[in-house]
């Protein structure tokens, strides 16, 4: 027995072709109030995750400051690598990569710097963790070169450590904060 627009049938029909046609004018509007997030956009960090990812880069840095090789070492994770990249006097891209260890290695209380980050923009999920923050860094008090980090976190233990330091490096245009 076939459905005719007669009767129940037809009143199921028409309530049916009601509801598509709502649905078909509604959810474009809907769609267009969700927030413009992309897919692989991780959710922003927020709270105690957030604070704890920042506390681990501050022991690096103040490893850094230190010149306390050690320390620097509690810090990270030791299958990590540093990667600079910055421009030569001529032009040319210069990109160094280093482990840890080899980055350790020049590491010393002679050797000491500061570097300072700024507003840092952290992403969170799960047990890794990425934080993109412009920095200076000073030797003796004087900027000498200034850039982005960026920092790749794993936590292992509950604890956080920096995977991976990968930086931007200029001399020009640095600010003086």
């Amino acid at each position: 027995m076939g459905l005719s627009e007669s009767g129940e049938s037809g009143r199921v029909i028409a309530a049916l072709r009601a509801i598509v046609l709502a649905a078909a004018l509604l959810l474009p509007a809907a769609a267009a109030a969700q927030p413009t997030r992309k897919p692989a956009d991780p959710p922003p960090a927020q709270g105690a995750e957030a604070t704890a990812v920042i506390a681990s880069i501050a022991g690096l840095l103040a490893a850094f400051e230190a010149g306390d090789a050690v320390a620097m070492l509690r810090h990270v994770y030791p299958d990590g690598r540093v990667t600079a990249s910055g421009t030569r006097g001529d032009g040319s891209s210069n990109l160094r990569q280093q482990s840890w260890a080899e980055f350790a290695a020049r590491v010393r209380p002679d050797r000491a710097f500061t570097e300072r980050i700024s507003d840092p923009v952290i992403d969170i999920d799960d047990d890794i963790a990425m934080v993109w923050a412009p920095f200076v860094v000073r030797v003796g008090g004087k900027v000498s070169n200034c850039g982005v980090d960026h920092f790749d976190l794993v936590r292992e233990k509950g604890t956080w450590k920096v995977m991976n330091l990968t930086f931007s490096s200029r001399t020009a245009g640095c600010p003086v904060q």
